[in-house]
């Protein structure tokens, strides 16, 4: 590969390799995927035969290519064509040295991402490298590594930056440490690094775990009189969410207002936000207003618009419009959601509309719909609240069986178990007791002491007797009260 770099005009960003191509990589790989909507493999198998046919590039162009990979979280593509380029003879710099430390910690790991920062050349461990190595450490919450390597970077002052400081309070934040933040702020301020909006979004959001919600607003103050930095859709969604989790909707409502006039144009899930947000704080007139204007920016709604909105109107008891947004819905729907019709059946029993979910049910069974696990929970819920437990069993066998019929697994909460074994208790009903720990012995390997306990309970009222049980109880790791072992010994023949 020829190094272009040292020519002056265009020239100087010609990294090339081979004989140039017509059209360049980002074309290539990147603009065909966009317009015939390719999936990653293609977008794989387009990069290795790239890689081979050895046709020439601009360095520019691998730069754009790499940016874009890794936007779309190709990091094993990215990293393949930079270490190819360079084994080529294409120039790293050091923010490509930085790129590639951490797309070797994502797609290689940590440790070989410390092995690459050691064996970079000193020139090259500057503050980039080292800050996207502190990164690395924040994302996998390495606390004392990455303390130990803050103190380094201070030391050698490469603590300059906002992301530095950023990374480092975003490590804070997802540990649980919050109130380190406010101190990390001061510190910032103090060595004369302004902070960028991403540290003006997680100072609220640090602020807001510690249910300093006044502190919130003089931040977002702070904010507005910094006038270098504008407020951008994270930082008004944040605000919205912060207001609307307090209960406090007006202010709430007012982030939404300007959230809603800088939503990024044709973005999804912009609208779906707004939606669920308008929907915290219960006003309606929004949640219309917001879902008429989604479907007239998308020619096609996405069936999980469809569930948004359904959930949300559910939420606030609007049933007619969630029925009325189905159907619509239903009319249209290429494949049957089954997550859809199951919105619209848990605001049925929610409202004890007992006959009308089972009508969806049959219904959705009738278009093509797989009940799942998540319908049969639904009616559990609803015969429990009842106090029906002979459905509340017929709807455990069957959220069982469904969970494992499409690949998954699905066991009712312990509440339930135990709500169970009382019953079977209480109707001296062994067979039952038996027929559910043998269900759920099918998805689950351990069911826990208590459920056992209850097992020799059930055995002990219906004065039943089980020779094997001491052993089966062994077996089980089953460890029993004072009050269970002794009535194991009288169900028990030794």
């Amino acid at each position: 590969m020829e190094d272009k770099g040292a020519k002056s005009g265009p020239q100087a960003q010609t990294s090339q390799v081979g004989e140039r191509s017509k059209c360049s990589i980002t074309e290539g790989l990147l603009v065909r995927k966009e317009r015939n909507g390719q999936r990653p493999l293609s977008v794989r198998k387009e990069l290795s035969i790239f890689l081979k046919s050895r046709k020439r590039v601009f360095k520019w162009e691998v730069g754009i290519a790499i940016r874009k990979l890794r936007s779309r979280k190709l990091f094993r593509q990215a990293l393949k064509l930079q270490e190819t380029m360079a084994k080529r003879g294409m120039n790293l710099t050091q923010s490509d040295r930085a790129i590639q430390l951490d797309l070797v910690a994502k797609t290689r790991g940590l440790l070989t991402a410390e092995e690459y920062f050691i064996n970079l050349n000193e020139e090259a461990k500057n503050h980039l490298t080292y800050g996207a190595l502190l990164n690395c450490y924040c994302k996998e919450l390495k606390i004392e590594k990455a303390e130990a390597l803050v103190e380094k970077m201070k030391e050698l002052d490469f603590m300059s930056s906002p992301m530095a400081y950023n990374s480092w309070m975003t490590l804070y934040s997802k540990t649980g440490q919050v109130e380190k933040i406010p101190k990390i702020i001061q510190e910032m301020k103090a060595n004369g690094v302004l902070p960028d909006c991403y540290t003006y979004n997680i100072w609220m959001r640090g602020l807001a775990a510690m249910d300093d919600v006044s502190g919130v607003g003089r931040v977002m103050e702070e904010m507005k009189r910094d006038g270098r930095i504008a407020s951008d859709w994270t930082t008004y969604s944040n605000l919205a969410s912060i207001y609307a989790s307090a209960g406090m909707f007006q202010m709430a409502e007012e982030a939404l207002r300007e959230l809603d006039k800088i939503k990024p144009h044709r973005n999804l899930e912009a609208y779906q936000f707004l939606i669920t947000l308008y929907g915290t704080t219960g006003n309606l007139v929004e949640v219309h207003r917001i879902w008429r204007s989604l479907k007239l920016s998308f020619q096609k709604t996405a069936n999980i618009s469809y569930l948004n909105v359904i959930q949300v109107l559910v939420k606030l008891k609007d049933v007619p419009a969630a029925e009325a947004i189905f159907k619509e819905w239903e009319s249209q729907c290429s494949m049957y959601d089954m997550r859809v019709a199951n919105a619209v059946i848990a605001a049925y029993l929610k409202e004890d509309m007992l006959e009308k979910a089972e009508e969806f049910k049959r219904r959705a069974k009738k278009r093509g719909g797989r009940l799942n696990s998540k319908t049969w929970e639904m009616f559990m819920d609803f015969y429990m609240r009842k106090g029906d437990m002979k459905m509340v069993m017929r709807c455990v066998d069957r959220g069982v069986k469904k969970g494992k019929s499409h690949g998954r697994i699905w066991v009712p909460k312990h509440e339930i178990i135990m709500a169970l074994m009382d019953y079977f208790e209480k109707n001296m009903s062994v067979k039952g007791a038996e027929t559910l720990i043998e269900l759920l012995k099918t998805v689950q390997s351990e069911l826990g002491a208590d459920v056992f306990e209850a097992l020799v309970r059930v055995y002990a009222e219906a004065g039943k007797k089980s020779p094997g049980i001491r052993q089966r109880l062994k077996m089980e790791n089953a460890i029993l009260s004072e009050a269970g072992e002794k009535l194991l010994k009288n169900i028990c023949e030794e």
